[in-house]
C-alpha cells in the first residue's frame, strides 16, 4: 500500500473529507485504502483484517457516500453480532455525518424496548445498524422494509455466524432483493463465512490484511506473577503507580467482575463494570461515560471485548487469563489503536494460568515479557531462576 495515500486520494466528497479532518484522520489504514475504492464501485468484498485496523470506516465511508439523502428508504444495512458493537458502529457513522445533510442512522438490537426503535424507524433512516434477531423482529412487525437496500455489510461475520445467526443472516440477505453489493468483514474467515460468500457474493474482491503490516496494534505485552490473593492489590497498584487514566480490566466471570469493581470503588478508584447481569440501559450509560473520557477504569467480561471501540485506551489488564486464545487477541486489541502505543498486562495467579498464557503466546506469536512490580512502583524484568547444575558423578 502507498503509505502517502490520503483520504482525498480515494475520491471522497468534501463533507466526508471535512468530517475525517475534524476527527484527525488524514491517512487511511490498509483495510480502508483497499476496501473503499471497491465499495465505491459497488463490488462485493470479503475482507480479513485484525481487530483495531479500522474496519468500520472501510465500509461506513463508502456506504455514506452512496446514500441519496432525498430518498427516505433504508439504503444501507450493517449487521453486527452484539448490541455493544451495533451501538459503537452507529456512533462512528454519526461521527462521519457531521457535514452531511438529511442522512439518518437507526440502531436496532435486542434487550432494549422496541418502542423507541420503532420511533427511530419512523424518522426514515437511510442506514440501519442491527443485530440479526432484532432486525427480523422488526421485519416481521413490518416496521422496517428491506427491499430498497443497496449495500449489506456483515461486520465480525465469523463471530456472528458462530453465535448461531446463520439462518437469520441468510434469510435477511435473501430478503434484500435489490442488493448491489455485499461486504463480509471478519478477523478470521471461517467455514460459515466462506459458505455465505459462496452463496451470495459474485465476482468478490478478497482483501487480507496481515497482522505484521503497519496496522498491527503497537502493544507492549507483559505478565506479572502474583499469588491469587495479591491480584487485586497488584492491579490497583499498577494502575496508580503507572499513572494510567484509560484502562480496561478483563475478568472471566460476572462474579469476579462485579466483586473487583465493588472492591476498587471502596478504595476510591473511578471505575464501573459491564457484564451479562447488568441491565442493558446501565451498560450503555457506562459505555458512553467511558467513551467520553468521563470514566477512568472499565471492568468487563468477554461479552464486551469486541463491542468496545475506543481509540485512546492506554492499557488492558487481564485480571484472569482468558479461556480461549482468540479472546486474548480481542482483549488486548482494545489498546494500541489508531496508531497509538498501548500496554497489556496479564496477571498470573497459579501454574495453570501460566501454562495457558504460554500457549496463547505460542498461538499468537506475541512476545509476552515477565515483569515484577517493585515496591517503589517501578516495573523490572523478571530474571529467570538459575537452572541448578547437575551434580558431577564421582567414579571410584
Amino acid at each position: 500500500m502507498n503509505e502517502n495515500l490520503t483520504f482525498a486520494d480515494l475520491g471522497l466528497s468534501q463533507p466526508m473529507l471535512k468530517a475525517l479532518e475534524k476527527k484527525g484522520y488524514g491517512y487511511p489504514t490498509t483495510i480502508q485504502a483497499e476496501a473503499i475504492p471497491h465499495f465505491l464501485q459497488w463490488r462485493d468484498v470479503i475482507a480479513k483484517a485484525p481487530t483495531g485496523t479500522g474496519k468500520t470506516f472501510a465500509f461506513g465511508i463508502p456506504m455514506i457516500e452512496h446514500i441519496d439523502p432525498q430518498c427516505a428508504d433504508v439504503q444501507g444495512l450493517i449487521l453486527a453480532p452484539t448490541r455493544e458493537l451495533a451501538i459503537q458502529i452507529g456512533d462512528e457513522l454519526r461521527g462521519l455525518l457531521t457535514h452531511f445533510q438529511g442522512i439518518r442512522v437507526a440502531v436496532l438490537y435486542g434487550g432494549a424496548g422496541i418502542g423507541g426503535q420503532i420511533q427511530q424507524l419512523q424518522k426514515h433512516p437511510q442506514i440501519v445498524v442491527a443485530t440479526p434477531g432484532r432486525l427480523m423482529d422488526h421485519y416481521n412487525r413490518k416496521t422496517v422494509r428491506l427491499d430498497k437496500i443497496q449495500t449489506v455489510v456483515l461486520d465480525e461475520a465469523d463471530r456472528m455466524l458462530d453465535m448461531g445467526f446463520f439462518k437469520d443472516v441468510t434469510k435477511i440477505i435473501e430478503k434484500v432483493k435489490n442488493r448491489k453489493n455485499l461486504g463480509l468483514f471478519s478477523a478470521t474467515i471461517s467455514q460459515e463465512v466462506m459458505t455465505v460468500s459462496w452463496m451470495y457474493q459474485r465476482d468478490e474482491v478478497e482483501i487480507t490484511v496481515e497482522p505484521k503490516q503497519q496496522d498491527k496494534p503497537d502493544i507492549d505485552q507483559y505478565s506479572l506473577a502474583v499469588t491469587p490473593l495479591e491480584k487485586a492489590e497488584t492491579t490497583l497498584r499498577l494502575i496508580r503507580t503507572q499513572g494510567y487514566e484509560r484502562v480496561i480490566i478483563f475478568c472471566n466471570t460476572k462474579h469476579i467482575c462485579q466483586r473487583l469493581c465493588d472492591e476498587f470503588q471502596r478504595v476510591g478508584l473511578d471505575c464501573e463494570c459491564i457484564h451479562g447481569d447488568i441491565k442493558q440501559s446501565l451498560r450503555e450509560k457506562t459505555m458512553q461515560r467511558f467513551r467520553a473520557g468521563k470514566l477512568a477504569v472499565l471492568i468487563a467480561t468477554d461479552v464486551a471485548s469486541r463491542g468496545i471501540d475506543v481509540d485512546d485506551v492506554e492499557c488492558v489488564i487481564n485480571y484472569d487469563i482468558p479461556e480461549e486464545n482468540e479472546y486474548y487477541v480481542h482483549r488486548i486489541g482494545r489498546t494500541g489503536r489508531a496508531r497509538r502505543k498501548g500496554s497489556a498486562y496479564s496477571m498470573i495467579g497459579n501454574f495453570p494460568e501460566k501454562a495457558k498464557l504460554d500457549e496463547i503466546a505460542k498461538f499468537s506469536g506475541y512476545a509476552i515479557r515477565p515483569m515484577i512490580l517493585q515496591a517503589d512502583g517501578t516495573l523490572a524484568e523478571e530474571t529467570p531462576a538459575p537452572v541448578p547444575s547437575k551434580p558431577r558423578r564421582r567414579f571410584r
